[in-house]
C-alpha cells in the first residue's frame, strides 16, 4: 500500500518539475529590472487584458486573506491551542 507520505513526495516531485516548466514559459523578467518592477508590469498587462477579472482576483485574494485570518483568530480564541503551545 502507498502511504500518505509517499503520495506527498510524488506530488512534490511533480510540482517541482511542472512548476519550473510553467515558470520558465511565463517568466518575462528583464535583466535590468527587479522583481517588483516585473510584477508591476505583469499586473498592468493583466489589467489591460481584462480589468474586471483583475478586480475579482483582488477581491478574492482579500476575501481569502480575511477568511484565513478569521480562522486563525477562531483557533486561538475558541480552542486550547495557546495552552498546548505553552503560552
Amino acid at each position: 500500500m502507498i502511504g500518505a507520505i509517499e503520495i506527498l513526495i510524488i506530488a512534490i516531485i511533480f510540482g517541482i518539475i511542472y512548476g519550473r516548466d510553467a515558470i520558465d514559459k511565463t517568466f518575462k523578467k528583464h535583466v535590468d529590472e527587479g522583481v517588483v518592477e516585473s510584477f508591476a508590469v505583469d499586473v498592468k498587462d493583466f489589467y489591460k487584458k481584462d480589468p474586471k477579472r483583475l478586480i475579482f482576483l483582488v477581491a478574492g485574494g482579500l476575501a481569502g486573506f480575511i477568511f484565513v485570518g478569521l480562522g486563525i483568530y477562531w483557533v486561538l480564541t475558541r480552542t486550547d491551542f495557546i495552552k498546548m503551545l505553552g503560552l
